[in-house]
């Protein structure tokens, strides 16, 4: 049995962003707990015309590409634009939430994305689709699907609904919406709830283009609390931003934070920092925002990489405004596994609802 566990710093006594993942979109990080992947990271993005790419890292620093993890030419539904996937832990399967175009589009919409779910007994792949249709048919296109499982392992998805033929006033928008998904990932139980709607001033940034954007959803629990990040303004652009909410409850209401953005543009340094999630250290003593940003600042556009920055709460629970970093940052602390009469143990240390962030003032 092991004595004893050993915490270090990575290899790397730094890191910088932007990471080594570069031609992507929607990054998405999963920290397993089954023995088997424990210590691992995977990464997960809108990354290949034909399907998923996945990386895994033992340190969030160096990232190894795996290929591709989900082969849209096999899909039972799916035609092409396969964006924003996720990938979700459960008894020891792995679900990958996406986006796509939908084969079944008899009206010839320009844009038919709808969400789905695949399923493997591996991070890695292959993913194979669990339904021959899409999760569920809203009749308008939806897109960032993001899957919340609660203490008492109710589950949650929330997800866009595109801007197309969506118009409220002047501006085209996309709003966030949730629901309840069932214990099997495949259907949706009960009714969609809006949650986010574009309102605050800086969700005017790319008002220009007649259109307004809620999306890219990421819900996460600490303190009792909820709270759910997301991206406003034009994904292409500088103003490409993170804000976020808070509620009592899974599926609101949710109330936006005064203080939004927490992460924006420091242009020409950094544009269009978006699309986040969360994750956390190894140990679980640092909460860890991973998002893309333009590879060319100056060109903006779809072509995007990867970044990871600390988050930190203040007292009253409250998240910091997050300054994208370019320059050399303390690496993440990882868990060195020490052996003793040949068995080895790596501690469970990361759920969605954690509370370990450290707070400050």
């Amino acid at each position: 049995c092991i004595d004893y566990k050993h915490k270090e710093r990575s290899k790397m006594k730094s890191y910088k962003n932007p990471l080594n993942i570069t031609g992507i979109g929607d990054p998405f990080v999963l920290k397993p707990n089954s023995p088997r992947f424990r210590g691992k990271y995977y990464l997960y993005a809108t990354s290949s015309p034909i399907g998923f790419k996945v990386w895994s890292s033992n340190d969030l620093i160096n990232w190894k590409e795996e290929g591709l993890c989900y082969d849209g030419r096999k899909s039972l539904w799916a035609k092409d634009c396969f964006w924003a996937p996720e990938c979700v832990e459960y008894n020891d399967k792995y679900y990958l939430f996406f986006s796509a175009n939908w084969k079944y589009n008899p009206q010839n919409e320009e844009e038919n994305f709808r969400i789905g779910v695949a399923v493997s007994d591996n991070p890695l792949g292959p993913f194979e689709d669990l339904k021959d249709e899409p999760l569920f048919d809203p009749g308008y296109p939806v897109i960032d699907a993001n899957v919340f499982i609660d203490d008492d392992d109710s589950k949650y998805i929330t997800y866009s609904r595109c801007c197309y033929k969506h118009k409220v006033g002047d501006f085209e928008e996309s709003h966030i919406y949730g629901a309840r998904l069932s214990d099997d990932m495949t259907e949706i139980e009960g009714e969609h709830k809006l949650l986010l709607r574009p309102c605050q001033e800086w969700e005017n940034w790319s008002a220009h283009t007649g259109r307004r954007w809620n999306e890219g959803s990421f819900l996460f629990k600490r303190n009792g609390l909820y709270y759910i990040t997301y991206s406003a303004n034009y994904y292409m652009e500088k103003y490409y931003a993170v804000g976020y909410a808070t509620a009592k409850n899974p599926l609101g209401p949710y109330i936006k934070y005064e203080g939004n953005p927490i992460l924006m543009h420091d242009y020409p340094r950094v544009s269009g920092p978006g699309h986040s999630c969360c994750t956390f250290s190894q140990d679980g003593s640092e909460m860890l925002i991973v998002y893309h940003c333009h590879t060319d600042p100056l060109k903006g556009g779809s072509d995007r990489q990867v970044c990871i920055d600390r988050m930190h709460f203040r007292e009253d629970g409250s998240i910091c405004t997050i300054i994208p970093t370019t320059d050399e940052q303390p690496s993440f602390i990882v868990y060195k596994t020490i052996f003793s009469s040949g068995l080895f143990y790596i501690p469970q240390i990361f759920q969605a609802h954690l509370d370990y962030p450290r707070e400050i003032d």
